[in-house]
């Protein structure tokens, strides 16, 4: 959904062109990621047969055959990158960046320690690009540095709570034995300040509705907080599971939603 992040903070998503634009965009982006998804789970099929959850997967579980995952993952990459470029140029060299990333990730920096958790956090923020882009709504500084940052810290925390689990028995990966719970805290430190200031900064200097845009710091803050204490007690592998099932980090995103949205749509 992180497509939808640039046109709402501009204020012009309730505009049918607009959404049309990024619907497509959401539509491109799923047809990119279920093909990065499929050349991964044929990668790791052998992996995967001896993870709890993961061997139940198409590929791992012998329902899918590698040679037909590989095809459809093509096609679905060729789809993609086309209607991406039907719908602007922009958005098909966004398109084109974001499988050279996924492909890069999988075959080689998924191997290379803190390169894998910045390559992850760059997909993410492609993403949100990704909306501006085939809306043509300008990405300020402030947007991007946010959006990284929170990426930095979603992926981290996920890096986090895999060592956390694995540090009995051994990680399964090689690169994750490279890490240390230390200098993954650090790193969560690191990206919870530069967001929240990077936000703070933003904030503060809006030339209208600063009041809004001020109150909608604190749920900010918490999120991350809460954030942090539910992986400092062993969740966060899964971050999509985890943030759409916790009650407080969901009750914080609406309350931000309601700020932030607010300060946006307020006399217009």
């Amino acid at each position: 959904m992180l497509v939808l992040a640039a046109p709402c903070a501009a204020g012009v998503i309730d505009r049918p062109q607009v959404a049309a634009q990024v619907a497509g965009a959401f539509l491109v982006l799923c047809l990119l990621s279920s093909a990065t998804y499929l050349v991964n789970d044929v990668r790791d099929r052998e992996q995967d047969r001896l993870h709890p959850r993961k061997r139940s997967r198409p590929v791992a579980a012998g329902e899918l055959s590698p040679g037909t995952a590989l095809r459809v993952a093509a096609v679905l990459a060729f789809v993609g990158i086309a209607a991406a470029t039907a719908i602007t140029p922009g958005l098909g060299a966004v398109a084109c960046g974001y499988l050279a990333l996924t492909a890069s990730y999988s075959l080689w920096l998924r191997r290379v320690v803190v390169l894998d958790i910045l390559a992850i956090a760059a997909g993410f923020v492609l993403r949100a690009i990704a909306g501006g882009v085939a809306t043509d709504i300008y990405l300020s500084r402030w947007f991007v540095i946010v959006t990284a940052s929170c990426a930095v810290y979603l992926v981290a925390g996920k890096r986090y709570a895999e060592l956390r689990e694995h540090a009995g028995s051994g990680p399964v990966r090689a690169t994750l034995r490279r890490y240390s719970l230390g200098h993954l805290r650090l790193t969560l430190l690191a990206a919870a300040t530069v967001a929240i200031v990077a936000y703070t900064g933003w904030a503060f200097t809006r030339p209208t509705h600063v009041v809004w845009y001020g109150l909608s710091i604190a749920p900010l803050v918490l999120w991350l907080g809460r954030y942090a204490s539910l992986i400092g007690a062993g969740a966060g592998q899964a971050p999509e599971e985890l943030i759409l099932r916790d009650r407080t980090l969901l009750a914080l995103a609406v309350a931000w939603s309601f700020l932030f949205l607010s300060g946006i749509y307020v006399g217009h």
